[in-house]
């Protein structure tokens, strides 16, 4: 007895078979037509991206999410970002690219409130002990202007380029909202160069101020004498800050406001719980999806072009000369001072917002030359003084740039 079709041709069935599962053929083949290699790069990227996050543990709270959002976005047809399903008749929404128009595109949310968890953790208690030390915070932020102007060379747009420098701010989420208000083109190589240089801190600060210093003066000694600091003059500081920069930069009122909420909520002392959550809970979800969700600008046709390339140098010149810049400014202070004043130029390195990274690698520095050198908590009056000079940068940039362009 004769089973099956008997008016099947033979190979029909397979070749069935092979027509409903195309789609895996076609995904394979999409890496080696047009500019599918371009894809292939973002996974090295993405690779790129853990690997320095889980085995050499820069940033991976950051670095790790960003380098696993990379290869999700750029998978063929991925259905993280929002796609046209013919079958259906209708456009798919897809999760990262939902967050990316809610979280950033529309409102900037995710940076600000970030932000929120950073002032929570931040203690201005040496800062306010050293004043001076705000110095360094405005001196440390020389590499940005001096980058806007390279990059203002190169790329047509002003705002790209002032976008651009903003990586040299060393804050991630300052970088992520000035490209996203002046909707820059190069928003993802600006995310990766900004948090990958501050990732990179331990490396570069050292190369730049070696290049910049003496063994004698990276050996200066700086006696610690801190001020006590009142409990009223915490709580004021942070709102005193916001309205000052307020007043200087408009459009710096929302990363300085959110900062200093976030540091209102640790001094005041009556709000423990809410401190706590700001420091922990909304700090460690909102950087998750941050890093997940700046993956979207990450796809292989915006991400893998020269500008890439470009952005990844003068991202480098802004750390470096940001650091070189206090390094210098507290050399032209020491002009001044007299013997036993003077001060380490190492501190003034440490003005950029990388905290407390920069802090800690300008102690470092210091006990290699000297072993009984303590600059830690002069190091760290300089970099949350960056912290603030960071934010404060990037609203003047978004106060200033509009004008220039305007004319």
């Amino acid at each position: 007895m004769r089973t099956g079709n008997p008016t099947r041709k033979k190979g029909e069935s397979r070749l069935g078979i092979f027509e409903q599962f195309s789609f895996l053929y076609e995904g394979m083949a999409f890496f080696f037509a047009g500019e599918g290699w371009k894809h292939l790069v973002m996974f090295f990227v993405g690779g790129l991206l853990i690997y320095l996050a889980l085995v050499k543990d820069f940033e991976p709270a950051l670095l790790m999410p960003m380098g696993f959002g990379a290869i999700l976005v750029n998978i063929p047809w991925s259905g993280a970002m929002d796609q046209m399903n013919e079958a259906l008749g209708h456009n798919v929404p897809g999760i990262i690219e939902w967050l990316f128009n809610v979280g950033i595109e529309a409102s900037e949310a995710m940076p600000l409130l970030l932000f929120i968890g950073i002032g929570a953790m931040i203690d201005f208690g040496p800062l306010l002990s050293n004043p001076k030390m705000l110095l360094f915070g405005a001196a440390a932020q020389f590499g940005i202007f001096l980058t806007v102007l390279v990059a203002s060379l190169i790329f047509p747009d002003f705002k790209d380029a002032a976008a651009i420098g903003v990586i040299g701010a060393a804050d991630g989420p300052t970088a992520i909202l000035v490209s996203q208000i002046f909707k820059s083109n190069y928003m993802g190589a600006i995310a990766v160069a900004a948090y990958s240089y501050m990732a990179l801190v331990p490396i570069i600060q050292p190369f730049a101020i070696k290049l910049v210093t003496t063994r004698k003066e990276r050996m200066i000694r700086m006696p610690y004498n801190p001020q006590s600091v009142s409990r009223r003059t915490r709580i004021l500081f942070p709102i005193f800050v916001m309205i000052i920069a307020g007043l200087v930069a408009p459009m710096s009122v929302s990363l300085v406001g959110m900062l200093m909420f976030g540091n209102l909520l640790r001094e005041c002392l009556k709000l423990e719980s809410l401190s706590q959550t700001a420091q922990t809970t909304l700090a460690n979800l909102i950087t998750i999806l941050l890093g997940l969700t700046i993956s979207a600008s990450m796809v292989a046709e915006k991400f893998v072009t020269l500008g890439t390339v470009i952005i990844m140098s003068l991202g480098l010149v802004a750390f470096v000369f940001d650091t070189i810049g206090g390094v210098l400014f507290a050399k032209l202070m020491n002009v001044f001072l007299p013997e036993g004043k003077k001060i380490n130029p190492m501190v003034g390195g440490a003005g950029i917002s990388a905290f407390p990274m920069s802090a800690r690698v300008i102690q470092k520095m210091a006990l290699k030359e000297d072993n009984q050198n303590h600059l830690l908590m002069h190091a760290v009056g300089a970099n949350v003084a960056g912290q603030i000079g960071s934010v404060v940068a990037g609203g003047i940039i978004l106060t200033v740039v509009p004008m220039l362009i305007k004319g």
